[in-house]
């Protein structure tokens, strides 16, 4: 491929992911419109049904948001009745996320979310679970090469 191809759009690694990821998100908004939550408000739920009582920080790092994303985000599920956030008395600069009974309650009305998207996807199981596990892996490599990345500049 010549250097002018690569600066084409649709041969751009980046653009694939990014178009793939904004048409996927798009295929949630009509299943999480009847709980009423967003995207972005699922997959923070997502991470306290499986992970409750997290502060801020370590929620964000799960989710690969800033606090400037999760303020808002976190002040609107508190807001529906789903979280509540609390000083922790060990650390008072920390902010503790815990799930309300309600919060709790609704991940019983997305239990079928998932099943549901792979209908509306196109992709088989099987597809999904092998996509899923192949950008987890482009992930972990990413990560690795930025940390080596950081560490060549600190060092």
């Amino acid at each position: 491929m010549s250097q002018e191809d690569m600066l084409k759009l649709e041969n751009q690694v980046c653009f694939a992911l990014y178009s793939c990821a904004k048409e996927m998100t798009k295929l949630y908004q009509p299943l999480l419109k009847h709980l009423g939550l967003t995207y972005t408000q699922y997959i923070t739920m997502l991470v306290l049904w499986e992970h409750d009582r997290l502060n801020v920080k370590e929620l964000g790092g799960r989710l690969f948001l800033d606090s400037g994303t999760m303020t808002p985000l976190l002040k609107k599920l508190e807001s529906n009745g789903w979280i509540t956030r609390t000083r922790d008395n060990q650390d008072e600069r920390s902010l503790l996320i815990e799930l309300t009974e309600d919060g709790a309650a609704l991940k019983d009305k997305a239990k079928d979310i998932p099943l549901q998207l792979f209908c509306r996807s196109g992709l088989s199981v099987e597809e999904a679970l092998a996509l899923r596990s192949r950008m987890q892996e482009v992930l972990c490599r990413i990560q690795r090469f930025q940390s080596v990345a950081e560490a060549d500049l600190d060092g």
